[in-house]
């Protein structure tokens, strides 16, 4: 009978150590997703945060499309377009 008693008392005892291992184990497991979630979370927000400054730069460029300032630019560098009359210094010292 005692032996039967000594018996169930190491069962339990080796039981409560096992699931103690396992909740251990799993709340490291745990703790280290959400370390690597939150690193997730400030890289996208960063990226959000570019992507919104992108947005604002092409909605002012797109209130600023067909002024005759910008259109005048465009011609300027990227069609090498001059107006008539108008003297054009290339350096090539460079």
């Amino acid at each position: 009978m005692k032996k039967i008693f000594s018996m169930k008392k190491i069962y339990i005892k080796l039981l409560i150590i096992l699931l103690v291992v396992y909740f251990i184990t799993t709340i490291i497991h745990q703790q280290t997703k959400i370390n690597y979630y939150k690193e997730s979370q400030a890289s996208y927000q960063e990226q959000i945060k570019e992507a919104e400054e992108y947005q604002e730069s092409l909605c002012a460029l797109k209130e600023n499309v067909n002024s005759p300032e910008y259109i005048e630019e465009l011609a300027r560098e990227q069609l090498d377009m001059y107006l008539p009359n108008e003297r054009v210094y290339v350096n090539i010292g460079k």
